[in-house]
């Protein structure tokens, strides 16, 4: 479930006519990690364990290939609202010492994070020397959006797409919030043991220098958003080896880092 029906009345010019509206749902999700509170999120439900796998991989909490074991604590109208994963202390990884404290919103990725040095991503920068012509990321575009059917139906949901070399569709998952949705994608990928193969990942809204880390660290040398790009996420691009592309629509688009990446006919 991921879309309500609330009512609403709807102005127009001089008429006001009451109406049943399509809302994205938002709820919050609190993620224990061997049976203690880790964070809680704010998301659009559905793929939870793609969302939480792919959370914990960026977090540098959980990076094993093997599916963990996890439980449903607790349901609100039948969605879950509380998960715990169960993890080994031996696969827990470095990030499980840095818990995030706060909460998460659904706009907000690094929320609870405790110091500046926190945000820091490492890592040795992406060699990636492939090329791609613009009108193959246009045509990418246009197959993400035929699956973003949250979208469709509400106006208020972000989505995430991940293809491989060949623009062959990988994954995509929908989320009220832009960070949530790239986590789902890559915990997806996660579980069928085929990251290896992402290498362009499209977003529907901004990009802001936490996807960029995100992408980073899957190893994924491609970013291509339908909206703007912060100039710290320009920053970590030129760093890491990415190749960042924003503004992404009517045919047009701005490479901010690493052009080299697109090839002319």
């Amino acid at each position: 479930m991921q879309t309500l029906t609330y009512q609403g009345i709807k102005i127009n010019k001089d008429t006001h006519n009451a109406i049943l509206d399509v809302l994205v749902l938002e709820a919050p999700l609190q993620i224990n990690i061997n049976n203690k509170p880790y964070t809680v999120v704010m998301r659009t439900p559905d793929n939870d364990i793609d969302l939480i796998r792919g959370l914990l991989f960026a977090e540098d909490i959980y990076k094993s290939s093997k599916n963990f074991i996890y439980q449903i604590i607790k349901t609100d109208n039948n969605v879950p609202s509380i998960i715990n994963i169960n993890i080994p202390s031996d696969f827990l990884g470095k990030g499980y010492l840095n818990k995030r404290t706060l909460l998460s919103v659904s706009s907000c990725g690094i929320c609870g994070k405790k110091e500046l040095k926190d945000i820091k991503v490492t890592g040795a920068k992406l060699n990636d020397i492939s090329v791609f012509l613009s009108e193959e990321l246009h045509a990418m575009y246009t197959k993400m959006t035929q699956y973003q059917t949250t979208f469709k139906n509400s106006g208020g949901s972000h989505s995430a797409a991940i293809f491989n070399k060949n623009q062959e569709l990988l994954s995509i998952k929908e989320d009220i919030g832009r960070h949530n949705a790239v986590d789902k994608t890559v915990g997806d990928l996660l579980s069928k043991n085929i990251l290896k193969q992402a290498h362009f990942l499209l977003v529907s809204g901004r990009v802001s220098y936490e996807i960029v880390s995100k992408a980073f660290i899957a190893k994924i040398p491609v970013i291509v958003a339908v909206s703007a790009c912060s100039s710290l996420a320009v920053d970590f691009a030129k760093e890491f080896g990415i190749c960042l592309i924003g503004f992404t629509r009517e045919q047009k688009m701005t490479i901010y880092a690493n052009p080299s990446f697109i090839k002319n006919k």
